[in-house]
């Protein structure tokens, strides 16, 4: 009897002849909402735990173990008591779930839509059809809050929103643009943030004989992006509603015969012409400048950062808080390293947003409050403001409700950079990711959707699955030659050197590739990127393959000092001192090198016999035990998590016989 389940609203789970199992309480249904969630991955008991309740109880190992029971009694009736389990099975340290790869309405959608798109017409069509009739309900609903499901939530909707204007786009192509309107103008509605949405419906009623309402359409946008969320229709749409106003049958080349910088210079000079030198319009104008140019380089990131202060300031000084706040959130420069290259000069971003909160009048746009929020959420990274993960998931939240993408990705930007609250996350932070990269590329996002790759990449990496990592770090250069992103070189080549140094059988190669790396990042722009990062990785290769630690008394460590200072020590033969200092060591932070951090804390502590120490560092590392500790950082690795709690379980037997 093949089991089958559906998440495309409520959880449900169906027998062979299509009826409804008995899948008990909300707790069972969680525990096999959060398995489907792993897509046949191991989830362990702890992380089930943490994922069921916000404080769990006295016996909540226990009770997720009779959850699994009554789950497994329900799902395989018939298997005889003492016969291992075939679909919930219980694996290591948790348990996974092992259906047949259609048995999940949702992945049967996922498969159904990515076949469509090479299909003929017609079977597009009907495949499309087939697939958007299996959502009952919002994914995973009932489960809307929790952390483990949101991204996966949100992936799957902005799947079925594409799949909806895909099936639309078909059926104006064969010639249905009549029978499209009425369900374009419902998806509109729903989702007034889309922009393909409304070039759908302008194009279908221009199709259809409706020249008239297809501008009044495109003037509905044009005015609700200006009105609400303060940007102008993409190019797209711009040029669709030139081309209805001309009766043209396509867009038109519009080349001309200027150069670049002769056009560069005409418009700065009709700027200067138009845009009095001390309003707003130059300082919001002025804002955006500086996020094309943070992408353009080290010295282009260097002048933005320079600048993006003054220009929060000069706002602030003309007493106008909404201004402010579209200054302080129209710099939505993607971030992908967990600590910051100027925290002073963060925090003072972090203020500002703050006071620009507290001040704005309660009509101020939702969109301008979401990019405030976002910036906090962003800009308090590698911090312990508990601010951040509330702004982050307020961002979000807004964000979901308005439908609009670029502000959702900014969002999602967020997101990620609160999710380094414990060790074990990559998977988490995979979903952000692989969000990022589909609503990016949707919607031509090109600077998050590079950085939804190079999250897939770090988080792949966690895994060591190093062929996605591969897939990842390809398209991010793919991307980055294309639209004049240097700086994603900088990181790419760090993941390589990263990818040697875990498959490669010489250290030395890894050591080389390193330090190559390295060069690459001393040019970059980023000095909470570099410092200290390839002293840091030569040592973390050093202690996982047992070789000496030596280096130079003048290595600059950077911000990692406490927590590598206790090896150097031992490797000086201080053990009183490296005793000392690993007491007084703080805990590491909560960012991108946490496990790899802890990883040295423990071989400091089992060198020294410390077990509190031991006991610590064991607890924090636990949830992480199936990934390779610090290569979510896509940059470098201590090995696998797994040896150094075995290292640090049989340190703390010895102690105990």
């Amino acid at each position: 009897m093949q089991v089958s389940f559906g998440v495309l609203g409520p959880v449900v789970a169906w027998d062979g002849a299509g009826t409804p199992i008995d899948l008990k309480g909300p707790k069972h249904r969680a525990v096999l909402a959060r398995l489907v969630v792993a897509r046949g991955r191991l989830v362990p008991v702890s992380r089930l735990v943490d994922d069921l309740w916000q404080e769990p109880p006295p016996g909540a190992v226990g009770a997720v173990r009779t959850f699994v029971a009554v789950l497994r009694r329900a799902l395989e009736p018939q298997r005889p008591p003492r016969e291992p389990a075939r679909l919930l099975v219980t694996e290591g340290p948790g348990y996974a779930l092992r259906p047949a790869p259609d048995a999940v309405d949702a992945w049967r959608f996922e498969d159904a839509v990515a076949a469509a798109s090479t299909a003929p017409p017609h079977e597009t069509l009907e495949r499309l059809d087939r697939a958007l009739s299996w959502w009952r309900g919002p994914a995973f609903a009932g489960f809307d809050d929790e952390p483990w499901a949101r991204a996966e939530r949100s992936r799957l909707e902005e799947l079925r929103l594409n799949a909806i204007e895909q099936r639309a786009e078909v059926r104006l192509a064969v010639g249905r643009a009549a029978d499209v309107v009425p369900d374009l103008d419902a998806h509109v509605a729903e989702h007034p943030w889309r922009e393909e949405a409304w070039r759908l419906l302008a194009l279908a009623l221009y199709r259809a004989g409706r020249q008239g309402d297809a501008l009044a359409v495109l003037r509905r946008a044009r005015g609700l992006l200006l009105e609400q969320l303060g940007i102008d229709p993409s190019p797209r749409l711009r040029r669709l509603e030139t081309d209805i106003l001309r009766q043209a049958d396509r867009v038109g080349d519009g080349s001309g015969s200027l150069g670049p910088q002769r056009v560069w210079a005409d418009a700065a000079a009709a700027y200067d012409r138009t845009v009095a030198s001390g309003s707003g319009a130059r300082l919001e104008s002025t804002v955006g400048l500086l996020r094309s140019i943070a992408v353009t380089g080290a010295s282009g990131l260097e002048a933005a950062r320079e600048q993006r202060v003054a220009a929060v300031v000069a706002a602030e000084q003309l007493g106008d808080a909404e201004l402010t706040a579209r200054v302080i959130g129209g710099y939505d420069v993607p971030a992908i390293w967990t600590r910051s290259d100027d925290p002073a000069q963060a925090a003072q971003i972090v203020a500002a947003a703050e006071r620009a909160l507290a001040a704005v009048r309660p009509g101020t746009s939702e969109a301008t409050r979401a990019r405030l929020l976002a910036t906090i959420a962003v800009e308090s990274r590698g911090t312990c403001a508990a601010r951040g993960p509330e702004a982050a998931r307020e961002a979000e939240r807004i964000a979901r409700r308005l439908g609009d993408p670029a502000l959702l990705a900014f969002a999602l930007n967020g997101v990620f950079m609160q999710t380094f609250h414990r060790a074990g996350l990559a998977a988490e932070r995979d979903g952000i990711g692989a969000e990022l990269v589909a609503l990016s590329a949707r919607h031509g996002l090109v600077t998050f959707e590079i950085l939804g790759h190079l999250v897939r990449l770090q988080a792949r990496s966690a895994f060591a699955d190093f062929a996605a990592g591969d897939r990842h770090a390809a398209a991010a250069d793919r991307l980055a030659e294309r639209h004049d992103r240097p700086l994603v070189g900088v990181f790419t080549q760090w993941y390589r050197a990263l990818r040697l140094a875990a498959t490669g059988p010489a250290p030395q190669a890894a050591e080389a590739a390193y330090r190559d790396a390295a060069a690459k990042l001393a040019d970059a722009g980023m000095p909470g990127v570099e410092r200290g990062m390839l002293p840091l990785a030569l040592l973390c290769l050093r202690v996982w393959h047992g070789d000496l630690i030596r280096f130079d008394d003048d290595t600059d460590w950077g911000p990692y000092t406490p927590w590598v200072r206790p090896l150097l020590l031992l490797a000086r033969d201080r053990p009183a001192d490296a005793a000392a200092a690993l007491r007084q060591a703080p805990d590491p932070p909560r960012d991108l090198l946490f496990e790899a951090l802890w990883c040295l804390t423990a071989q400091a502590a089992i060198a020294l016999d410390d077990r509190t120490a031991m006991q610590r560092a064991r607890t924090e590392l636990t949830p992480a035990a199936e990934e390779l500790a610090g290569a979510g950082s896509g940059m470098l690795t201590v090995g696998p998590v797994a040896r150094h709690l075995d290292h640090l379980d049989a340190a703390l037997s010895r102690r105990t016989l």
